[in-house]
């Protein structure tokens, strides 16, 4: 009897482990909402916040990531960088158009289109997707849409590598379309006639999924919604979730400001002046040091920013040719050529024409005209003042002329610059007779006879 009881009791303790066991997944806590925020240009900070969020979402198990924004467009390799990060994400991300007047063109309208959930503020609009500059081409303006439509077809072909842009950024958003059901034709059209919808027509194209008016309105209506996720269904669960909204840290804060185009163009400016400053003066160390740390911060900054190397082959031409008149002067000709090179230089150096990464026209100008005071006239006037005689010191003593204060012969004193200075010579000399220092030993002046002629006549 007693031992059916202990079978049937281990029986019932295994049941309710089991159930337990069973039971625990479902009771655990889900993870939170992870909320990120992009406003403004789209650039390699953006890229890099994206990113490093996604992996911290991953490792706290977040249920969703809510990217709300608000941005006129940015570079396509930040912007690519953004969307392989969405696509290969195992958390659903949904990207939220907001607040009302927002606005997701260019780069935005991509990352709409790439993301699970695509979502808008009423008020907001999307779209103007065509390339501003993809792969080192402008796209067409669109006041040439019609015209380049009415030609025939060998006719509109001419401009090969623009066609081969815009070619390939329709293919791309159409295959972000295709990825999650949405409207293909009207992605084409955003990116060949530049096209723009508002929220209310979107959603009617199937442009977007949800129009929500603050953000718990949106995870109101994403509750129990069903996203595809690395080719998986899944059912979103928002309902009482923590949302943790994640800012930009100051890593992302610092490749910000020097990926922005006029700091890394001052930067590599002070970089060069600070160089040859020290090449100029050996031993300065911190024009070298400042320099040397400026010239590398503004190298990282060039290699996330389309560069035009022309562009930095004609500004370093521009201070070569100006650091030459300082040297050599040429009546201005090399100085007038340095800044004119340096001025074209500088404003093509951006290869993009995306709004926010250009180099502003004054910042060009101030740092042209401070070029050409730097390197003409300050180094200029440095240069002259070398080759000056020099005017103090032990060595302005030599070839100067004494007076003899004792007679002696061999060793004596002479008073020279109103000081009294012992001094030695291989002849007699007499007091108040003129010498020559012809040499400097210690604190000792050698000295000959300044009229040594005149003596031997009178002798």
């Amino acid at each position: 009897m007693s031992k059916s009881i202990h079978i049937s009791i281990g029986l019932l303790l295994l049941i309710l482990f089991m159930s337990l066991s069973s039971a625990a997944p479902n009771d655990q806590k889900r993870g939170p909402i992870i909320q990120l925020t992009i406003e403004d240009v789209i650039g390699p900070a953006t890229d890099d916040y994206i990113e490093r969020a996604l992996e911290s979402a991953t490792e706290a198990q977040a249920e969703l990531v809510l990217i709300r924004m608000d941005t006129p467009g940015g570079l396509d390799t930040a912007m690519r960088g953004i969307i392989k990060n969405i696509t290969n994400s195992s958390v659903p991300v949904a990207t939220y158009v907001a607040p009302t007047g927002a606005r997701a063109a260019s780069a935005g309208t991509y990352i709409l289109y790439a993301s699970h959930v695509a979502a808008m503020a009423p008020g907001t609009n999307l779209g103007a997707a065509t390339p501003v500059q993809l792969g080192g081409m402008p796209g067409p303006k669109q006041e040439d849409q019609e015209k380049e439509k009415s030609k025939p077809a060998s006719t509109s072909s001419n401009d090969a590598k623009r066609n081969k842009v815009i070619n390939d950024a329709v293919a791309y958003i159409r295959g972000l379309a295709e990825l999650h059901g949405r409207n293909q034709e009207w992605a084409e059209k955003a990116v060949r006639e530049a096209a723009s919808l508002q929220a209310s027509e979107a959603l009617k194209l199937n442009v977007i999924d949800i129009i929500a008016a603050s953000v718990p309105d949106l995870l109101k209506q994403l509750d129990g919604y069903e996203v595809t996720v690395l080719g998986q269904k899944q059912t979103l669960q928002t309902d009482g979730l923590v949302i943790v909204e994640i800012e930009p840290d100051w890593r992302s804060r610092f490749l910000s400001v020097i990926t922005n185009p006029n700091i890394a163009y001052i930067l590599m400016l002070i970089g060069i002046y600070g160089l040859i400053f020290e090449f100029s003066n050996p031993g300065s160390i911190v024009p070298g040091t400042v320099g040397a740390i400026c010239i590398l911060l503004a190298l990282y900054s060039f290699q996330l920013l389309p560069i035009n190397y022309a562009g930095m082959a004609l500004i370093l031409l521009g201070v070569a040719l100006m650091v030459g008149e300082a040297f050599q002067p040429s009546f201005g000709v090399l100085g007038i050529g340095g800044t004119i090179a340096f001025v074209i230089g500088s404003i093509i150096l951006m290869d993009t024409d995306v709004p926010g990464f250009g180099i502003d026209i004054s910042v060009i100008v101030t740092f042209a005209a401070i070029s050409v005071l730097v390197f003409i006239f300050v180094i200029g006037m440095a240069l002259k003042a070398r080759h000056r005689p020099v005017v103090s010191g032990m060595e302005e003593l030599l070839g100067g002329n004494a007076i003899v204060l004792e007679d002696f012969e061999g060793k004596g004193a002479v008073s020279i610059h109103s000081e009294r200075w012992n001094a030695i010579s291989d002849m007699p000399l007499h007091k108040g007779q003129k010498v020559k220092v012809k040499a400097i030993n210690g604190l000792i002046l050698q000295v000959e006879p300044a009229d040594t002629p005149n003596l031997e006549k009178s002798s």
